[in-house]
């Protein structure tokens, strides 16, 4: 008989999984770090990267799978289908890796309309080639009515590692600076907006994009990429922590630099929301070595999606582990990994 070791979660405080779990925050790197990481513990799984990175006959390649339960699947500026190509393809270029081959599997919800299925399709092989990325093999399952709310969406994708590329949190040093290269909350405050039914003077849409054609562009311009994350579930907020954890660094941020659009702004004031907590899905962090920075923001801005690209900040050898972020105001708060679940269901 099969004896189970005990959970290592404390069950007199969780004994059920939370949406909060699945939320980036606090939760979820609890149950990475205390349920999934020690029970597949391996040197390629270990560094918790956007994927893993491999090496297969001398070339180094990167790895990543990510799934898509986003809700309503429809939204202003994108949908399942867009979210589910771009999501991977992005964890790729995170790892300095250009992505080539994704996997596609669909969990079909019975009754689902076909009309939207084909929707969802469509949008796949389009964002797929829009993206520069082919859908090699895949999957579909159909579950009961009621078992599956519409489509639920996993995608596993491959990607060439580019020559010279080292990046990982270990490469993150006192003196780094932190290039953000878009503003901040637009795929989560569309979905939110939609959800809530908002009236918004100004429409919002979803920031969903390849991010791999920014990455090139700086690497092709020399630029030592030292760190690289897109600050998707639990925003930048969470991703900056992750970082900081794991590299050992402290962090500080400017907040007068980051950028964040008026009607973001204005939705995260009605809803009680922290731009720096919302998720997106077009914009991503960079650690680049001092006094390259700017450098880094000028070929960002040559690119659509990185026209609001700014150095955000740099990491320090003081508070080593610990966010701080500089106020408007000349104040100082520490930025701490989101405990709960803002926006459940973006991705």
């Amino acid at each position: 008989m099969t004896v189970f070791p005990e959970c290592p979660l404390p069950l007199d405080e969780y004994p059920r999984v939370l949406l909060a779990h699945g939320g980036g925050g606090r939760l979820t790197q609890s149950l990475i770090e205390r349920v999934l990481l020690p029970s597949f513990d391996n040197p390629y799984l270990a560094p918790l990267h956007d994927g893993a990175l491999l090496e297969i006959g001398g070339q180094r390649l990167a790895l990543s799978t990510d799934s898509y339960v986003v809700q309503p699947l429809f939204f202003p500026g994108g949908d399942i289908g867009r979210l589910a190509i771009f999501g991977t393809a992005n964890d790729l270029a995170m790892c300095g890796a250009r992505p080539l081959f994704l996997s596609c599997g669909l969990i079909i919800e019975e009754g689902f309309a076909m009309a939207d299925l084909w929707r969802v399709v469509v949008s796949l092989k389009e964002a797929a080639k829009e993206a520069g990325v082919q859908i090699v093999t895949g999957d579909s399952k159909v579950v009961e009515r009621g078992k599956g709310d519409g489509v639920f969406i996993n995608t596993a994708g491959i990607g060439v590692v580019l020559a010279g590329a080292d990046v990982g949190p270990q490469r993150v040093r006192p003196g780094d600076e932190i290039v953000l290269s878009g503003s901040l909350g637009r795929h989560g405050i569309a979905i939110m907006a939609l959800r809530e039914g908002l009236d918004l003077d100004v429409a919002i849409q979803s920031d969903s994009a390849p991010l791999f054609p920014m990455v090139e562009a700086l690497a092709e311009d020399g630029i030592d990429l030292h760190m690289l994350r897109d600050p998707t579930r639990g925003g930048v907020s969470s991703a900056l922590n992750e970082i900081a954890k794991k590299s050992g660094a402290g962090i500080v941020i400017e907040e007068e630099r980051i950028a964040v659009g008026p009607g973001v702004q204005g939705v995260c004031e009605i809803l009680g929301l922290d731009p720096l907590y919302v998720a997106n899905e077009g914009n991503f962090l960079a650690f680049v070595p001092a006094g390259r920075g700017e450098r880094a923001v000028d070929v960002l801005r040559r690119h659509a999606c990185g026209k609001e690209a700014a150095v955000i900040g740099r990491a320090v050898a003081e508070h080593g582990g610990t966010v701080v972020m500089r106020t408007r105001i000349g104040g100082e708060r520490i930025v701490d990994v989101m405990s709960g679940e803002q926006l459940p269901r973006i991705c």
